[in-house]
């Protein structure tokens, strides 16, 4: 039984849903989800002003509402909502299910060198809050850091991706394979869904959240701990 903290965007929230309904249908497995709303506006609040410990005690809420429902572990469905998964990781009464774990997995098995990153200022700035080893990390540079950040806030906040967005952040990922050396894009930012699904940007693309939704399909709970295990393969 999945518990799901949602609402980090909206589009987010969709994702990760019908993706896993369509992970665990192709496994033949049945999906047990319970989802609870956060608050966008709190996840920004709280990131711009570092308040991890903050955001952690408001997940742990969440996550006592998800345990109530009959939740074995839980998954946030926003790459950036993990600036504070060290410390809600100590506080939750079920596992947490880590994308920082999947992709530090998901790097080294595919071999990759050097990655790209799209997504939230604090997921960027921190190269995934400094728990990735296996790979080199890039990032926009200069004002495109500043440029891609602000975009990508509008359009979680939205649920809507314009075209000059979609722009910014092709052009974002272009310039970091071409100048930088990055091997692949990884979107680590959920919303980005809204920007790539179905389109034809011109380098290679990860996106984190399918990462992280192979790894929920395919994690096993180690009993009696707030950790949990999973395998991934793509």
């Amino acid at each position: 039984h999945i518990g799901m903290i949602g609402g980090i965007g909206p589009a987010a929230t969709e994702f990760y849903y019908r993706n896993l309904v369509k992970a665990y249908k192709a496994a033949n497995k049945k999906l047990e989800l319970t989802i609870v709303h956060a608050e966008a506006s709190d996840l920004i609040n709280n990131i711009t002003s570092n308040a991890s410990d903050v955001q952690a005690r408001l997940f742990l809420k969440m996550s006592q509402r998800l345990e109530k429902a009959g939740a074995d572990v839980v998954v946030i469905s926003s790459i950036a909502g993990h600036f504070c998964v060290s410390e809600f990781e100590a506080l939750s009464p079920i596992p947490v299910i880590n994308i920082i774990d999947a992709l530090e997995f998901e790097f080294a098995n595919k071999g990759l060198k050097k990655v790209g990153l799209l997504g939230h200022g604090v997921s960027m700035r921190s190269k995934l809050f400094g728990g990735i080893s296996s790979a080199e990390i890039v990032v926009p540079l200069g004002d495109e850091f500043d440029c891609v950040n602000d975009e990508y806030i509008q359009m979680a906040t939205t649920g809507k991706i314009g075209r000059r967005q979609r722009e910014i952040f092709f052009l974002a990922g272009k310039n970091m394979c071409e100048n930088q050396g990055a091997e692949i894009i990884v979107l680590a930012g959920t919303d980005l869904c809204l920007a790539f699904d179905g389109e034809e940007c011109g380098f290679s693309v990860m996106d984190s959240a399918l990462v992280h939704i192979n790894a929920i399909s395919n994690m096993k709970a180690k009993p009696d701990t707030n950790k949990a295990m999973h395998a991934t393969s793509v």
